[in-house]
């Protein structure tokens, strides 16, 4: 990161709670799954009703969904790591993580890839091994990375999952994202997130998971302690009844119900990354580059196609370019052919510069139109 120095200097240690059930190696490698689905296989083999997703340094691999739900579109964005070098201490790098969060949540964003601007595919993820104290030197998409990742973690299970680290100490400051999967300890909902624990269950073939409630719930399958999963609550609001709860994939609540739950963070080396390493089956089936040099069009013009996974993608600070230009697989590819539409979104600006967490709001918002009237033709 072009300031991790000047960060790492004024550094101490971090004032959050001690991690309470994961070790920290684990804690940071187990947020590759992000979003509810677990990524531990159960010890009862024969149960095999929930949708798993393996995920080897945050790169989701997702099997077909078994209970034969129509499968919703996602739109993902794709922004480079390179925004949080130019920030200059580790306070405004942590402010400007906290306003890709935000911008993600409220434009209800499914996925969110973070890029590196490395000339190769790096062959191991540096976020499965996120859990050094006191490093203060990791790039600006590792940092980035971690801290989305823990803003999306609903408040109660952020103790359990991340460790004490110096990249977490001003998230304290942010405000919350208050996604529909935040709720709080009073509040009743058909789903929650929740951590497997260690204590002993006293159904043999279940496992004891910490919701966020008064008490804890029993799961209907054995499932090993520090996963993350996400538990279909239903209307029993007895937590005394002892009765098993499934656990369902995080794609459930918005299949079901029209929920937003939150965003899944994937690290990728480079631009063409993002493209291969895809956890989507199918990959994404429309990419949309944003540039000032793309070509101007009013939101209410653009007609997307139709699409199953839409991909949204932001240059760093020299923009979308450079990243196709450092990326050795991409070399001598001309940046618009990288994208299906590449579009400027913000066409006649006064600034000669529009920050990467500023492009993003405005993008989104030029979005919602034609998203929306897309989504509308697939329900119908």
């Amino acid at each position: 990161m072009g300031k991790k120095k000047r960060r790492a200097e004024v550094e101490t240690e971090p004032e959050l709670p001690e991690a309470a059930t994961v070790s920290a190696a684990k804690a940071d490698s187990d947020q590759g799954f992000i979003n509810g689905d677990s990524n531990k296989k159960t010890k009862k083999k024969k149960k095999k009703k929930t949708r798993n997703i393996e995920n080897e340094g945050g790169d989701e691999k997702e099997t077909e969904r078994e209970n034969g739900a129509k499968e919703l579109p996602t739109v993902s964005v794709a922004v480079s790591g390179s925004i949080i070098d130019n920030a200059q201490s580790l306070e405004l790098a942590t402010r400007l993580a906290g306003q890709i969060a935000r911008a993600a949540t409220i434009f209800r964003i499914d996925e969110v890839v973070v890029f590196d601007n490395k000339a190769t595919s790096s062959k191991e993820d540096p976020t499965t091994t996120m859990n050094s104290v006191s490093d203060g030197n990791e790039s600006g998409a590792v940092f980035l990375v971690r801290i989305l990742r823990y803003l999306e973690t609903p408040q109660y299970l952020r103790k359990a999952l991340f460790p004490k680290h110096n990249s977490l100490r001003f998230v304290g400051m942010l405000p919350p994202l208050d996604a529909p999967h935040h709720l709080r300890k009073h509040e009743w909902g058909p789903f929650r997130e929740g951590i497997t624990l260690h204590e002993k269950c006293p159904d043999p073939a279940g496992t004891l998971v910490d919701v966020g409630l008064t008490k804890s719930v029993v799961i209907d399958q054995r499932i090993e302690a520090g996963t993350r999963v996400t538990v279909a609550m239903g209307t029993d609001r007895n937590l005394d009844s002892g009765m098993p709860r499934p656990i369902v994939p995080l794609s459930k609540p918005r299949e079901e119900s029209g929920m937003y739950w939150g965003y899944r963070v994937r690290y990728a080396s480079n631009i063409s990354s993002v493209f291969k390493h895809c956890p989507f089956k199918g990959g994404y089936d429309h990419s949309i580059g944003t540039s000032e040099h793309g070509l101007k069009l009013s939101s209410s013009e653009l007609s997307l196609p139709p699409f199953k996974h839409l991909l949204i993608a932001f240059g760093g600070l020299a923009g979308l370019e450079e990243g196709v230009e450092e990326d050795s697989s991409l070399k001598g590819t001309n940046v618009r052919k990288v994208f299906d539409s590449y579009l400027n979104t913000c066409p006649d600006q006064g600034s000669r510069t529009i920050r990467t967490e500023e492009a993003i709001l405005i993008s989104l918002q030029y979005f919602q139109e034609p998203i929306n009237r897309f989504l509308q033709r697939f329900h119908h």
